[in-house]
């Protein structure tokens, strides 16, 4: 059994941030009804060009990712019909979640009051850009601004002196970094309440999730009073250990070396490298010594890894006692055998999906596609006890999809 079967999650959201927080619940085991525009739907869905990605026909990788194993119905809360279906669909869930900006949530009803109204117990999980307090509360915003450009990933992964500044390295990125920490925060919010019967309004923002990723550099910059700084392309990981950072392959690859205790694993990298003869070179032989001839050790490290392929490094530091890696793409990571292992990535319907990182009993979510625009509207008004002279009454009143 799933740690969240039984718990049943009304999503009124769109785009990747708060859906992809709705994908781990459901991940989870949550019953998760996902309420779209009657006529619209998700703007995520019409997403087809991505960068250089574009997408033809269905599946919609776009859509997937932050809907899998969803329900989906088409509701328009304009309406008075409309909206007393959500209100009912409310009564009855544990958790509302939603995305809609203050006066959205305001003008259609579907406030922190408006639910609660209905149903004192409901926890209510809201994504923001920017956060539920402050002058800028009440603006919108995608993980491109509150996350990564404010939240200050982008200035401080860009190297000094480079024209414009790094972009996210995927669509979605923040959204879902952003979802999952709401996702957690609501399951906490149901633990207390199983514990203490009080509910709880839980909130995330793009911006507060773009900090904590960055939270250690921040830290590190307040108390020194300066701003993290990306080193420029091309250079080792650290002027003080050979042993933390990147070199090139012969077939122009990378390794990642992050090995914290230079003087500890010295020997055994010289070893898997066939230099036996560095172990005892005078010049590091401790570790303050590898520290004040890192540059000496870095020029013949690089020389000798780039005399192998990836794939010669792969075989030899199998036995390797200190942590390092490949340095893979999005698509590389498909071939990679210890995600395969560990079922990071897994079928959803037609497509591979990656999992979500929280696996419970060593066992990984069963994934189930995202629904078709409102394709359980009907079945989801019948749980409510509707019948089909009602159904078809709200369906000309366009109401529902």
């Amino acid at each position: 059994m799933r740690p969240l079967e039984g718990v049943r999650v009304l999503e009124v959201a769109m785009y990747g941030f708060v859906p992809s927080a709705g994908a781990v619940l459901a991940d989870w085991g949550a019953d998760v009804v996902k309420v779209e525009h009657a006529v619209n739907g998700d703007p995520q869905r019409g997403l087809r060009q991505t960068g250089s990605f574009k997408v033809e026909g269905d599946p919609n990788p776009n859509i997937e990712h932050a809907n899998r194993g969803k329900r989906s119905i088409g509701l328009d809360l304009s309406t008075p019909e409309g909206r007393e279906v959500l209100l009912e669909l409310a009564r009855r869930a544990d958790v509302f979640l939603t995305s809609f900006l203050p006066g959205h949530r305001r003008k259609f009803g579907i406030d922190v009051d408006d639910i609660r109204e209905v149903n004192p117990k409901a926890v209510y999980a809201r994504g923001s850009a920017l956060g539920p307090r402050g002058v800028e509360s009440e603006r919108g915003g995608y993980d491109m601004t509150a996350f990564w450009a404010r939240g200050a990933t982008a200035a401080s992964i860009t190297p000094a002196g480079s024209e414009g500044l790094i972009n996210p390295p995927a669509p979605a990125y923040g959204d879902t970094i952003s979802g999952t920490n709401l996702a957690g925060g609501i399951a906490a919010a149901l633990f207390r309440r199983e514990r203490t019967g009080e509910p709880s309004v839980v909130d995330v923002s793009l911006l507060s999730s773009g900090l904590w990723a960055m939270g250690h550099g921040i830290a590190l910059s307040l108390h020194l009073d300066r701003a993290w700084q990306a080193p420029p392309l091309g250079t080792h990981g650290s002027t003080a250990n050979p042993l933390s950072g990147l070199y090139r392959t012969a077939d122009d690859r990378h390794i990642s070396f992050v090995m914290l205790q230079p003087a500890k694993f010295w020997a055994d990298v010289c070893r898997h490298i066939d230099r036996p003869d560095l172990i005892d070179d005078p010049r590091f032989t401790t570790g303050e010594l590898i520290a004040a001839n890192t540059a000496q050790a870095v020029e013949i490290l690089r020389e000798v890894i780039a005399s192998r392929t990836l794939p010669e490094w792969t075989e030899r530091f199998a036995t390797l006692a200190g942590p390092w890696a490949p340095v893979q793409d999005s698509l590389q990571v498909g071939a990679d055998p210890q995600v395969r292992a560990n079922d990071y990535l897994l079928k959803a319907g037609e497509l591979e999906l990656v999992a979500n990182p929280v696996q419970f009993d060593v066992t990984a979510p069963d994934l189930a596609p995202a629904p078709e625009f409102a394709a359980q509207t009907e079945e989801i008004l019948l749980e409510l006890g509707l019948d089909w002279e009602r159904i078809i009454e709200l369906k000309t009143a366009g109401a529902v999809t």
